[in-house]
């Protein structure tokens, strides 16, 4: 039956999505100007926020820009903030930006490196209990440099390759043969019960690595895109940053490879599963053939990729130029040596980080209905009227609950922004704003790996087309992130508690000797800005 204008109308609005989701968004978009007139914009902003946090808590019904985006559109038309406020915010985070369009890019063009290593690692380690440990300690190291997204994107690659090769073959069909990977219908009997192992060792690297993701994410100014806006209001390079994050992340990452060693050795929570030999034969075989078909030109190519690996590392440890343009200088490295030069080939490695820098403007446009309506004044003042030891616990649990489900990145926009506005106005000193960033950045970092909604990495697992193949559900995922939150949280605040007690703490020292050798932080120009 041929549906009229109106029915396509309300069949496009936000498609795919169930139509009780359409009509709760409908919901709050008729809601909210009735609240502006009735009860004020204040209250309004409010129910704004919990609107928006719906929106990202439910980002596997629909991606977050189109639902999140109407409400904030609708919120400057209600004059809840203006355009140029939103304009500001974007522009004073304008290195996030820099960094998700280039560095993310970057390292879509180091692809090829990555894959090889992480290969290596898969068919060369034969302990299960180690091979999960090494995927959490790439994922670690890569993500601290580079980019989680296009680290997690990499192992998605490789387990869906392997994963390819032995379904084709559990089918009884040649390398060359057509083949529906995500079909069990041609798959021989005695082959099933190796496949639904083969899945399950292949969960539990992922998740090994989704985690060594975050471990990583945390320890650096690039990790993660909420590191370098709390590092940019901070006015903290790479090395700073580093140092300051320390003496909670070193604990945690400790802790998080330990958990990591339990669980497979206990086979707790989903874990323990092994590769059979049957699977580590065809997958060896394979490898063998692809090194067989690798020329010079290909070895050239990694060769290029490792360099530019080297530089970059090498570059935002020094700070030799901002994030987003070593980002950039990769981009162009990598591309000139290695024959990336038509516009459609340098094209595709945009499209990964693009949706979510327009998200991240959207969450600057809440973000500046918060300043507007100083909506956070009332909780951070009280957060700010607790003694020192409980502000830094305080906001390192606010943030971690707050990130767990909506976005790490939104929530940490949010409390830097006041407790930078508290130190702007005097209320704490420079020294609390510091501990309190640290608070801030690991709060939502670690904590928010207990669901795929706080942590990027695992929201883009669970939504790749790995994870229905190897049984990877949102529950199945929480439950086996569930050990990692427990340690690493309980680790990260009993660190706030110890680490960041001021006057005997690690970084107070850090401070006395920064504000005695170098010009005071509190006159750099991005904390006036």
């Amino acid at each position: 039956m041929t549906r009229s204008i109106p029915q396509e109308l309300v069949q496009n609005f936000l498609k795919h999505t169930p139509m009780w989701y359409k009509l709760t968004i409908i919901g709050f978009l008729l809601l909210n100007p009735v609240l502006v007139v009735t009860v004020g914009p204040f209250v309004t902003g409010w129910v704004l926020i919990l609107e928006f946090i719906f929106t990202l808590a439910m980002a596997l019904k629909s991606y977050p820009l189109q639902p999140g985006g109407l409400l904030a559109i609708e919120a400057v038309l209600l004059g809840m903030t203006t355009p140029a406020m939103v304009y500001h915010e974007t522009l004073n985070n304008f290195q996030v930006i820099l960094l998700l369009m280039f560095m993310v890019a970057g390292i879509y063009f180091m692809k090829d490196l990555l894959l090889f290593l992480f290969t290596k690692i898969l068919l060369g380690v034969r302990s299960k209990i180690w091979l999960g440990l090494l995927f959490s300690l790439m994922g670690a190291f890569l993500s601290a440099f580079l980019d989680a997204l296009t680290v997690t994107a990499v192992i998605i690659a490789v387990a869906t390759g392997f994963y390819s090769i032995y379904h084709r073959v559990a089918s009884g069909k040649s390398s060359h043969a057509s083949h529906d990977h995500t079909s069990d219908h041609e798959v021989h009997a005695l082959n099933r019960e190796d496949l639904e192992n083969f899945r399950g060792f292949l969960r539990n690297l992922m998740m090994h690595g989704a985690v060594g993701t975050a471990l990583g994410g945390v320890c650096t100014l690039v990790g993660e895109p909420q590191n370098l806006l709390i590092a940019d209001k901070a006015g903290w390079e790479f090395m700073e940053f580093l140092f300051r994050m320390a003496p909670v992340t070193l604990p945690v990452f400790a802790m998080g490879l330990a958990t990591c060693l339990i669980v497979e050795k206990m086979r707790w929570f989903d874990y323990g599963f092994q590769l059979s030999d049957p699977v580590r034969h065809i997958l060896i075989e394979y490898e063998v053939e692809q090194q067989k078909r690798r020329d010079k030109s290909d070895t050239a190519k990694l060769i290029v990729q490792g360099v530019a690996g080297i530089w970059l590392i090498i570059a935002l440890a020094l700070h030799l130029a901002e994030v987003g343009i070593v980002g950039l200088t990769v981009i162009v490295f990598i591309t000139a040596l290695n024959g990336i030069i038509e516009e459609h080939q340098i094209g595709e490695a945009f499209k990964e980080a693009l949706p979510f820098t327009a998200l991240l403007v959207v969450f600057f446009a809440i973000v500046a209905v918060i300043q507007e309506q100083n909506l956070f004044a009332g909780i951070i003042g009280y957060g700010l009227s607790l003694d020192a030891t409980h502000q830094t616990a305080m906001f390192y649990l606010a943030n971690g609950i707050l990130s767990a489900i909506s976005d790490n990145v939104f929530v940490a926009t949010v409390y830097i922004n006041e407790v930078l506005r508290a130190l702007q106005a005097g209320t704490i000193t420079r020294d609390q704003f510091d501990l309190l960033a640290v608070a801030i950045n690991t709060g939502t970092n670690i904590p928010s790996v207990a669901t795929p909604n706080g942590q990027a990495a695992f929201l883009f697992l669970l939504t790749s087309s790995l994870a229905p193949i190897i049984r990877l559900s949102y529950g199945r995922m929480v439950w086996m992130a569930l050990p990692y939150t427990i340690t690493m949280t309980l680790v990260g605040l009993l660190a706030v508690y110890v680490a960041l007690e001021p006057t005997t703490n690690f970084l107070y020292d850090i401070n006395l000797i920064h504000h005695h050798v170098i010009p005071s932080l509190e006159t750099s120009e991005s904390v006036h800005h």
